[in-house]
């Protein structure tokens, strides 16, 4: 980032706009490559074939379909071969397709290119504008997925007018997302997955510890992914590019739909301008309509990741829409904060299949969250609270939890306590306007200190998997 940045200050300086998005473009590139430079050869054919497919798209279905063939058959040939040929009972390709580092992200931006042009919204434009469009590092590896009507004029119209303003605002967007994923989400990572990697190892979960796990894991992935765009966008206005919101306070949501407008939005967006939509939504009648948004939840969670489980947590999350749906035409409503507490139940219930490592582990899992391994009383609440040895005696009894599934459960609650007060109390934090500057300060000592002390905790961006 410093060096990228500053050799784009310096080149707008200079030499002008043209010559500071090469070198953004450059940097952008060597970023990509960076990890496994073979596949900068597939980023960047992909980059040449799009550009060169959407100057020919408008208006010509033919040429629509080929740009889509083109993208959806790398993406299912680097992310999906090996799925479905599990599914048929054929031994994965060549040993195992490699998955190129952001090709979700990068396939459906220029899916969304070839669409617009077909339909004559994107306009012309030059090759760099277009390939800073698609290789911009910010958001490069997992987003957010932005609209090229939005971003690619920015491209084209940059200037070093309000840098000063930008800079401010960008370093302060980004330190709140680096504070949410190192000092929240790395923090909370502790608590979720030893009770997951319980399941998976066939360790009956008791119900404590199923639930101190999933809600631990419920914030590791809100804060982790939050976080994330939080950086990118961030690092977009340090260059001077407004990247949009990406998340808004999903966990206040009051109904599933709401849900939706609020978590990882530019990909719910996606999703129902690029296929919902074209599918035709909810134009041709209540079965119709059903069918277009099971398919679109159960594509959406196969876009997560190349399993199964990916596809059930997409189901759930399209049948709860389904009876959303049914409830709103019937005139149903429940009070405010039932419908509050039922949809953020649902949804957190919904991460199981999403985070377990198979179904069985799943299965396993939500047996503990039901008390069918016992509720396991921790010791340490009996000592702290002496009636409730009379209660411990019809239970079983673990010695404490801080040993090998959630470490120390006060400390496991004192995150979970900060972690679901910043979810449930806060509106999105990069949108506090004045307010912004003393929390990215006080969350960024928050992160040095986390950084001190916990530095062999850290852990990759989850979202970075899919």
């Amino acid at each position: 980032m410093p060096a990228a940045l500053a050799g784009f200050w310096v080149a707008m300086r200079l030499a002008g706009r043209t010559t500071a998005l090469c070198w953004v473009l450059a940097a952008s590139l060597f970023f990509y490559a960076w990890w496994k430079p073979v596949f900068l050869v597939l980023l960047v054919g992909s980059i040449l074939v799009n550009y060169a497919v959407g100057q020919r798209v408008a208006g010509s279905r033919r040429w629509l379909v080929a740009g889509l063939a083109f993208n959806l058959g790398l993406l299912g040939f680097f992310k999906y071969a090996d799925f479905l040929a599990g599914a048929v009972g054929v031994a994965p390709l060549w040993g195992g397709v490699f998955l190129p580092l952001g090709i979700s992200f990068f396939t459906f931006q220029q899916i969304m290119f070839l669409v617009d042009a077909y339909r004559g919204e994107a306009g012309a434009m030059r090759f760099l504008h277009y390939a800073c469009f698609v290789a911009f590092f910010p958001h490069l590896i997992a987003g957010p997925i932005v609209r090229p009507r939005h971003i690619i004029p920015q491209f084209a119209g940059l200037t070093l007018a309000h840098w000063r303003r930008n800079f401010t605002e960008g370093l302060e967007i980004f330190l709140l997302g680096l504070a949410k994923k190192v000092v929240l989400a790395d923090g909370l990572a502790r608590f979720a997955d030893p009770g997951f990697a319980g399941a998976a190892r066939g360790d009956p979960l008791t119900l404590v510890e199923a639930w101190v796990a999933l809600l631990a894991y419920a914030l590791q992935i809100y804060f982790d992914f939050s976080g994330y765009s939080d950086m990118a966008i961030g690092l977009a206005r340090l260059f001077g590019i407004r990247f949009p919101l990406n998340f808004n306070s999903p966990y206040q949501a009051t109904d599933i739909s709401d849900f939706w407008r609020r978590w990882n939005i530019t990909l719910s967006g996606f999703l129902r301008d690029y296929l919902y939509i074209p599918l035709g939504g909810n134009r041709r009648g209540e079965g119709r309509r059903i069918a277009n948004l099971m398919i679109t939840m159960l594509l959406g969670g196969l876009w997560h990741g190349a399993a199964w489980r990916f596809v059930l947590w997409g189901g759930l999350h399209g049948a709860f829409l389904v009876v959303h749906g049914w409830f709103r035409r019937a005139g149903l409503r429940l009070p405010a904060a039932a419908s509050w507490a039922l949809t953020l139940l649902c949804v957190v219930l919904a991460w199981v299949p999403f985070r377990a490592t198979s179904f069985g582990a799943a299965q396993d899992f939500y047996a503990g969250l039901a008390g069918v391994h016992g509720l396991a009383l921790p010791e340490i609440f009996i000592r702290a609270v002496p009636v409730l040895g009379d209660v411990a005696r019809a239970v079983p009894v673990l010695p404490d939890l801080g040993d090998a599934r959630t470490l120390s459960l006060p400390l496991a609650l004192l995150f979970l306590a900060l972690g679901w007060s910043i979810a449930l109390g806060l509106p999105q934090l990069h949108g506090l306007g004045a307010r912004r500057r003393s929390l990215a300060l006080v969350l960024s000592f928050a992160f040095a200190v986390q950084a001190v002390f916990f530095a062999p905790l850290t852990i990759p961006f989850l979202y970075f998997q899919f």
